[in-house]
């Protein structure tokens, strides 16, 4: 699920910058291009910072750029606005991706896991309405406000609603073999969905938000505000809403609950969102913009990008390439949680690893200059194959014990491992996607192959958490000896059940029986996931992507004119 966060914190590259246009430009008005020339490298002139949560482009001689300071105060104001806008975007997408997933799993099963995992579909299909949030909207309030102030609005009266009655829905989630997890999973799809809409309209007034020669602050808005919204609502939230960690730190009597709870949480975040949103309305006035392309013309745009042969094979590529370690970024930290790792030294693991993520991706981004990306890509996925395999191992020998300190340094080394891998196979597509765009619609291009690149890692995750409680054999034994029944905390177990599902296990627990799990459907699943990944990997894969990268330029184009 920490993946899933990850996904989302990636998602944003500045497209059509006066830093690639210039390029794309300068490199056919010369007399010697032709398309029949191999992909140009563009490597001394690209670097990449931030490659963890996004990248973007810059001129290798810093000619263009200037400090924070130096900006002029309308742009430093704008630049503040935006941070704002993408701080509000990353919370509810955190609590989505991050914590909630942690916290229902207490109340349900692997199976129902996988249907909360649709509320996440929104953010990777949201290039199907761009272009109606891009096309619609009020000369009155302005292009982009027409879509911010009624989307904000909604979230924030939703997170209200589902504040006060999130932890009653996930109690009622693991009721009745897990009908529950519908109405509550459908709650959070409609939030993602909001959000998803919101950042597409934040996206384009980014673009005129700031002048022309600091657009590349667009993205460190970007990458500031969703990654504090979403670090503060996953990594700080996990640890805050620890009982263990609250009583550790900050109570001298022990208590029931953590600092903070989740539906605690939704009513902040939801307050924040409307005080935010009646200051925008009322203090920020939008400048008036045009449309550039009608609703019909982009989405022609997209036909045509999907019917080349290459990018057809590419778009394949993507949608299998996470299947291989899907088990691993969906279910291993779950089934730590599982197995006894407490929230709060989940939640270390992640700080620990997010300095690693964003000092070794910049590393990252220098070999995607010298290293054809394409090359380095396939590292990346051989490396989280192998990733895959260390994940199972920490999780088979978890010690009995309890977590150790050789233990846990293990956990984080598996950890950051994956994560590192995830890092260098994002800066490495996205480099090779930077490269093959047509620069004529460039953004269009790179935000269809981004889509279907976080498609990609996003729709196995629903069968592959149902796969493991499907694989799964645990039968709840009952006590040898009857129990007193003070010592009980249910009705006492007298014939052995299957108890699979999170709330059958619970049952058992309180009933004084003993949940012994014959067949671990992870270790199932991961095996067989890392089977398809190398089978794929080496059958089709990097052949495929290595004789894609060796074509030359014409072969991206919607036609010799573009």
């Amino acid at each position: 699920m920490a993946s899933s966060l990850r996904e989302q914190r990636r998602k944003h590259v500045v497209l059509d910058s006066p830093t690639s246009s210039s390029q794309a430009t300068h490199l056919m008005s010369q007399s010697s291009f032709s398309l029949d020339h191999g992909v140009p490298e563009f490597g001394h002139r690209r670097s990449f910072s931030a490659a963890s949560v996004g990248f973007h482009m810059d001129d290798g001689d810093g000619s263009g750029s200037k400090g924070f300071s130096e900006l002029p105060r309308k742009d430093k104001r704008n630049f503040l606005l935006l941070v704002l806008l993408y701080f509000l975007q990353g919370v509810p997408m955190g609590l989505a991706s991050g914590s909630v997933p942690f916290l229902l799993k207490s109340h349900v099963g692997y199976s129902e896991m996988g249907v909360f995992s649709l509320a996440s579909y929104p953010y990777s299909l949201k290039l199907l309405w761009s272009p109606i949030v891009d096309a619609i909207w009020s000369r009155k309030l302005g292009r982009r406000k027409s879509w911010i102030l009624p989307i904000q609005t909604i979230s924030g009266l939703g997170m209200l609603w589902l504040g006060a009655r999130a932890e009653a829905m996930m109690d009622a989630a693991g009721m009745d073999g897990g009908a529950g997890i519908w109405g509550f999973t459908s709650w959070w799809f409609m939030l993602v969905f909001m959000c998803a809409t919101q950042d597409i309209a934040v996206d384009g007034w980014a673009l005129t938000l700031l002048s022309t020669e600091n657009l590349s602050y667009a993205s460190t808005a970007q990458t500031v505000g969703l990654t504090a919204g979403s670090f503060l609502s996953s990594t700080v939230f996990l640890a805050f809403s620890s009982k263990d960690f609250a009583n550790k730190w900050f109570r001298t009597i022990p208590g029931d609950t953590g600092l903070i709870t989740l539906g605690g949480a939704l009513t902040v975040s939801g307050w924040l969102y409307l005080l935010v949103t009646v200051g925008l309305a009322a203090m920020k006035r939008e400048e008036y913009t045009k449309n550039s392309d009608g609703v019909w013309d982009v989405y022609k745009i997209m036909g045509g990008i999907l019917k080349l042969k290459n990018i057809q094979t590419l778009l394949i590529v993507h949608l299998i390439a996470k299947i291989g370690f899907q088990a691993n970024d969906a279910v291993t930290s779950l089934k730590l949680l599982d197995k006894g790792l407490k929230q709060e030294e989940l939640a270390l693991t992640v700080l620990i690893d997010f300095p690693f993520e964003i000092f070794l991706g910049y590393y990252v981004g220098k070999w995607s200059q010298t290293i054809p990306p394409m090359k380095l890509w396939c590292w990346g996925f051989v490396g989280r194959l192998i990733a895959a395999g260390i994940a199972q191992t920490v999780v088979m020998f978890f010690p009995s014990a309890g977590v150790n300190t050789p233990y846990f340094l293990g956990v984080i080394f598996q950890h950051v491992l994956s994560t590192f891998m995830n890092t260098v196979m994002f800066v490495a597509v996205s480099a090779f996607h930077a490269r093959i765009a047509d620069p004529v619609i460039g953004g269009t291009y790179m935000t269809l192959l981004a889509t279907v690149t976080n498609l990609g890692g996003t729709f196995p995750r629903f069968f592959i958490l149902k796969f493991v409680d499907m694989f799964t054999v645990a039968s709840c034994i009952p006590p040898t000896t009857p129990l007193p029944p003070d010592a009980l905390k249910g009705d006492p177990i007298t014939a052995a059940f299957s108890c699979v599902a999170e709330p059958e296990k619970q049952r058992c627990a309180a009933g004084g029986g003993t949940c012994n799990i014959s067949t671990d459907g992870y270790y199932i699943v991961n095996v067989l996931c890392i089977i398809i990944g190398v089978v794929t990997f080496w059958g089709f894969i990097k052949p495929a992507v290595l004789k894609l990268q060796a074509l030359p330029m014409k072969a991206w184009r919607l036609s010799d004119g573009s």
